[in-house]
């Protein structure tokens, strides 16, 4: 059976699903006539943005899902993050998943010394005037559920905007909030080419 793979770039206030018994809420098929059996491949928050992989193959979807596979994320956080910040993210810090202690595993983090140039968000993210900003980049091989965001906010610097920018070797580069690209397959850790998207 031949499979079909997708990336997307899921805008602010989509959720991450074809279904839902909650009225009025965006879905993933809104954005695109997706064949039967699409599914995504882990999930983006409805607050959160960025890249998405979608398959019609269950093999890949727990191959991506893996701790094999890098996730990496820039997030818009509150106030301009400190080098004692990032060191706590990098050595692994204590967050809440449901209700229980859990403390996140080492990994790669740092500040973007320049914000990135992603599309305004169609949600405003708040008014200048109530303080600065500033922009981290985070790795992960895990995901527990809203991970980054706890785990900016556990350092003192709450997510104001979330992004996923890497899976492995795929790049969202600059493809615009909702565009669906489809691939013959996705590279993964043992294929270090970069996927070029655009």
């Amino acid at each position: 059976m031949s499979h079909q793979h997708f990336i997307i770039h899921k805008p602010y206030g989509y959720l991450s699903q074809f279904v839902c018994e909650l009225k009025k809420k965006k879905l993933l098929g809104d954005l695109h006539n997706f064949p039967e059996g699409t599914m995504a491949i882990g999930r983006l928050d409805e607050s959160s943005e960025g890249l998405l992989l979608l398959t019609t193959d269950g093999k890949m979807s727990e191959l991506v899902r893996s701790k094999k596979v890098e996730k990496e994320y820039y997030a818009q956080v509150d106030g301009i993050i400190t080098d004692e910040a990032i060191a706590q993210l990098q050595q692994g810090v204590e967050i809440g998943i449901r209700d229980v202690k859990y403390q996140t595993t080492p990994c790669t983090a740092f500040k973007l010394e320049t914000a990135p140039e992603f599309a305004p968000r169609t949600r405003k993210i708040r008014d200048d005037r109530h303080g600065p900003t500033s922009w981290v980049s985070i790795t992960l091989t895990e995901g527990k559920n809203r991970q980054v965001r706890k785990m900016t906010a556990a350092v003192g610097f709450p997510t104001l905007r979330l992004l996923r920018v890497r899976v492995g070797a795929i790049y969202l580069h600059d493809l615009p909030p909702g565009d669906v690209i489809e691939l013959d397959s996705f590279y993964l850790p043992q294929q270090q080419e970069e996927v070029e998207l655009l």
